[in-house]
């Protein structure tokens, strides 16, 4: 971040607040292009433009990094996810770059201006593409490798020094979840200013390079210091992401997420976030072997359960919008058995459950559990598999395209997601 667009921050701060509540939707609305699906700006994004983004998602996990910048090993055929794509019509790319405890990658020239130029290539086909970033629930000692910018000191109004990252400064100071992920390797505390730093640093850099959305990991794990202060912490954090957006980011608008099983993050009945995001919570259906459903109410699902307030762009709702994931995060001890006391599908993680099934069962998935996310729920969306690791496979990646020499991993989702898009436009 240049010092000149720092020094413009102040000047919009107070529109950055006037829109916060919704007093400048009207100007906003005003310049909307002929087709306003996607259009959104100076911070707001409608509930109905949200909404079309959040319907049009796709998770394409590490798609903008480049070789030595992969967090789950070789991503081979690329060229052919950007192909599927275009041909599928996205327009909200899941997690498209971030880093797992790997803060190496934020110091290497190449992570940001690889990632950037892979942007701006797709923008140049399609310029209402959202790309996101992920700022996940870990920190590392590496982090303290990295010095921290002027700049990040003047956005929370503090004196200046010539220093790196503090690992220490970012973890609980009762010693909650430190070391949680192995030995040096902490989830940070929200509530703690060192951590703020980091993320603002994080946040703003991604926005640098033509970033629009930002996912903040699982924020609740992170707020450890009890809700109010937690909660206080969170939104210190990204009013000054917002703010800073409106300078940096593309649009001048950064979406962001977050899962959060209890629904939302309300303070003094404004949302936080701008949607939730959340695993599927796939239930297994004990009679039929794999064979899975979705239910309200099962285990921690989030259907019919996000809260309502103002949003940060301003307006109202009864309930936020939400999406839901094909997650990731390893297999259990009682695989191929159904338990309906944990998270797995007959114990895999949901997109490692998904990749191993049968081609036509997997599309008659989607199917269903699209129809039914959009039957039971009007605020909720399915975001399509594209590209995301799974676990015990004979790839480390599920990948949705049409198989073929250009992608021999393809497991042939790709025209399956084009026809339901298809229908719902």
């Amino acid at each position: 971040m240049t010092m000149s667009r720092l020094l413009r921050i102040p000047i919009i701060a107070c529109l950055l607040l006037l829109s916060m509540h919704g007093y400048t939707y009207a100007s906003y609305a005003s310049k909307m292009d002929t087709d306003s699906s996607y259009y959104f700006a100076d911070g707001i994004i409608s509930q109905q433009v949200l909404a079309n983004y959040l319907s049009r998602s796709i998770t394409q996990a590490e798609l903008i990094a480049s070789e030595g910048c992969y967090n789950d090993g070789p991503y081979p055929n690329k060229e052919d996810d950007i192909r599927m794509l275009k041909n599928i019509g996205a327009k909200f790319i899941g997690r498209s770059v971030y880093s797992w405890g790997k803060e190496h990658f934020f110091l290497m020239p190449s992570f940001w201006a690889n990632a950037k130029a892979a942007i701006d290539a797709f923008h140049a086909y399609d310029s209402t593409v959202v790309f996101q970033a992920a700022v996940f629930e870990i920190v590392t000692e590496n982090v303290e490798d990295i010095p921290v910018p002027v700049w990040v000191f003047e956005a929370f109004g503090l004196p200046v020094e010539q220093r790196n990252f503090v690992y220490q400064a970012m973890l609980n100071k009762e010693g909650r979840l430190v070391d949680h992920w192995r030995k040096g390797s902490s989830v940070p505390d929200i509530t703690q200013m060192e951590t703020k730093l980091f993320f603002y640093y994080l946040a703003c850099r991604y926005m640098e390079i033509g970033i629009e959305a930002i996912h903040f990991g699982q924020a609740q794990l992170m707020a450890m210091a009890g809700r109010e202060a937690g909660f206080a912490a969170w939104k210190e954090l990204l009013d000054k992401v917002r703010l800073s957006a409106l300078t940096v980011a593309r649009r001048g608008t950064v979406i962001c997420d977050s899962h959060l099983p209890n629904g939302g993050m309300v303070v003094d009945g404004k949302l936080l976030f701008d949607y939730v995001s959340f695993p599927l919570r796939l239930k297994e259906i004990i009679d039929e072997p794999q064979k899975v459903e979705l239910e309200v109410g099962y285990y921690d699902g989030i259907y019919q359960k996000t809260m309502g307030g103002i949003t940060p762009s301003g307006w109202s709702c009864e309930r936020s919008l939400y999406l839901v994931e094909f997650d990731n995060f390893g297999i259990s001890k009682h695989r191929d058995e159904p338990n309906w006391k944990d998270h797995y599908a007959w114990g895999y993680d949901e997109i490692t459950w998904f990749s191993k099934q049968p081609e036509d069962y997997r599309n008659e998935f989607l199917h269903y559990a699209h129809q039914w996310v959009r039957q039971t729920d009007p605020y909720g969306f399915l975001q399509m598999p594209g590209s995301r690791i799974i676990t015990g496979a004979e790839t480390n990646r599920y990948r949705a395209n049409t198989q073929g020499p250009n992608c021999p991993m393809g497991k042939n989702q790709e025209n399956t997601i084009k026809a339901i898009w298809g229908k719902t436009n």
